[in-house]
């Protein structure tokens, strides 16, 4: 259980995270979606201890994050948006290296790996060099550092940001399986990355939560508003203003085809029946209506409704303008620093060169 309590962020004059409060309970997938600079990798930073927050609380299985941020950081796995790798390394190496960081060591570490290779389907990779795997692979790479010591907690930031469109399905799917055995909260700026795999999403604009609740409550949220798209052979533009004109009707959008024969999506008051009305108006100009069918709001509507105007200017980032660089003040890769935190460092072991670029 994750229970987040008024947490604000600052940097400098930009407020990043604005008194966020939101609760997450085992066996959900909570999508967390905003716009880009709207405050989304912030908040996971101060949920993993990464970040410490100006005020409010987070508590993790009931304990406190600023209290005691090396068990939080025991209980959570997690992936950033710049997958933490070392790219000269082998995937077994660097595997082996996350699990002596975590001190694990002789079977314990043995079977560890073999769990999360099996469970990301890397075992063809073990041999090769981080560096020449594809991006898909890197980020199972990613995802199977940061469930090497079997967290019940998985948070991952934009987990399928610039992968190809069979990568993402991959992902989704890899997502999918664990979210029946852990919590998981994910963040993106892609509404279609969240509504295929969240079982709840939250909305994130300018820093503040604009909305929380089931895929299916959300698109049923803009009640106070109905549409109907209507199919009709005749001139495009001709069509769309005889339609604004029918009472009952706010707007008219062309969504499909054009010329003869062009789809039209009509937004409504809620309850207006506007059939007849269409049929009539259609009938009168000699054109023909070919389809005519309710239409239901889909998370884009809702999505674009709340976060119109949300990005602000000059805002960069996931949270503020002026936002400290995204690795650690030692240089570490950012999950990699939260991994060697969250145990006692481990003596002797020179980390090999990190992988620059961000996945």
């Amino acid at each position: 259980m994750i229970k987040v309590k008024n947490i604000t962020k600052t940097y400098g004059a930009t407020v990043a995270v604005d008194d966020v409060s939101f609760e997450v309970g085992p066996g959900e997938i909570l999508g967390f979606l905003g716009p880009n600079g709207a405050g989304k990798s912030t908040t996971l930073k101060i949920i993993t201890s990464y970040v410490v927050a100006d005020s409010g609380s987070v508590y993790v299985n009931d304990i406190e994050a600023l209290e005691n941020p090396m068990e939080v950081r025991k209980a959570i796995g997690y992936l950033p948006e710049s997958t933490p790798l070392y790219i000269d390394m082998q995937v077994i190496e660097y595997l082996e290296f996350v699990a002596r960081v975590r001190q694990m060591s002789g079977v314990e570490a043995r079977s560890a790996i073999d769990r999360v290779v099996e469970m990301v389907g890397l075992r063809r990779m073990l041999r090769k060099n981080i560096g020449h795997l594809s991006k898909g692979y890197k980020q199972r790479v990613g995802i199977a550092q940061a469930l090497v010591h079997d967290p019940g907690i998985l948070i991952m930031d934009e987990p399928t940001s610039g992968l190809d469109p069979h990568q993402i399905i991959e992902i989704r799917e890899l997502i999918r399986t664990l979210g029946k055995e852990k919590m998981i909260i994910l963040s993106s700026h892609i509404l279609q990355e969240i509504s295929a795999i969240g079982t709840r999403i939250m909305i994130i604009k300018d820093g503040r939560i604009v909305a929380d609740d089931t895929p299916q409550n959300m698109q049923r949220s803009l009640g106070d508003k109905t549409g109907f798209r209507a199919r009709v052979q005749g001139p495009a533009e001709e069509v769309a203003a005889a339609l604004k004109r029918l009472d009952g009707v706010n707007s008219v959008e062309i969504t499909a085809g054009g010329g003869a024969d062009t789809e039209f999506r009509l937004l409504t008051s809620a309850g207006e029946d506007i059939g007849s009305r269409v049929f009539k108006a259609v009938a009168g100009k000699g054109w023909e209506l070919s389809a005519l069918s309710p239409d239901e709001h889909s998370l884009e509507d809702v999505y674009l409704e709340l976060t119109k105007d949300a990005v602000p200017t000059g805002a960069a980032g996931n949270g503020a303008a002026a936002q400290p660089s995204e690795e650690s003040p030692a240089g570490e890769p950012e999950a990699a620093a939260v991994v060697q935190d969250a145990i006692s460092e481990e003596s002797g072991d020179d980390a090999p060169a990190q992988e620059q670029e961000g996945a």
